[in-house]
């Protein structure tokens, strides 16, 4: 559930009954005007109209509050990509096109979850439940890649499912982060991040090895020349 549809309840103050949930609204809603970084624990308690010990029944510390924020983030996250990914149906090429789009849309959509998961600075190795949630999350985009990687055209080296993932993570971090999170203060490119990121990893695979045509649905024979007019990331080249 997105934060926004909760927060006006942690702006009247707590009175619901639940407040852990009220805390966790709170912090998301100062999250995304003060960033991460921008609020202390005090202030949690402050807007979610409780005093300034009572959090500490249900969070050891501001950390701890953040890092239940990032792991409800990447709980949703993964269910974003998944969804997305659809088990690489109708091919790997749609679905994977489909997961950059949902990457995007995600930072965007939920920019204080998206803040508190890779913004915060928090190390995810702590907190095992956290560490398990973005393991889930990254597994998604594995997933994709091992699939992809499977793509490689003969004589061609296979590279690392692996490493792939990683280089698509971090390309579609760096995406979100710079011109996909709807900040106005964001400076314009004359391409959408959608297009940016097709044609970061479009350059990525043609690195590697890849055809830059597009596969259709069926997977073909990658030495098979295309039916129609190439489109999507392996057919339009970066302007």
């Amino acid at each position: 559930m997105s934060w926004r549809k909760e927060h006006r309840r942690a702006e009247r103050g707590y009175h619901h009954g639940n407040l852990k949930e009220a805390l966790l609204q709170a912090a998301l809603g100062l999250i995304a005007e003060k960033g991460p970084a921008g609020f202390t624990f005090a202030d949690a308690a402050r807007m979610a109209g409780v005093s300034p010990a009572a959090p500490y029944r249900h969070f050891r510390d501001r950390d701890e509050l953040l890092s239940s924020i990032a792991q409800r983030g990447f709980e949703q996250f993964e269910a974003v990509l998944t969804a997305a990914w659809d088990d690489g149906r109708p091919d790997t090429v749609t679905a994977f096109e489909r997961v950059g789009k949902a990457y995007l849309a995600f930072a965007r959509e939920e920019p204080a979850f998206y803040s508190a998961m890779f913004e915060s600075g928090l190390p995810v190795n702590l907190n095992p439940a956290l560490l398990a949630a973005s393991e889930r999350a990254f597994g998604i985009v594995r997933a994709a890649a091992e699939r992809l990687a499977a793509l490689a055209p003969p004589g061609v080296p296979r590279p690392p499912a692996m490493m792939m993932a990683l280089h698509i993570w971090s390309m579609s971090h760096g995406v979100a982060s710079l011109f996909g999170r709807g900040d106005a203060a964001r400076r314009k490119l004359p391409m959408s991040p959608e297009d940016l990121l097709e044609a970061q990893v479009l350059i990525y695979l043609r690195g590697l090895g890849f055809p830059t045509d597009r596969w259709p649905s069926g997977e073909r024979d990658p030495d098979q020349k295309p039916a129609g007019p190439p489109s999507g990331p392996w057919g339009v080249s970066p302007k």
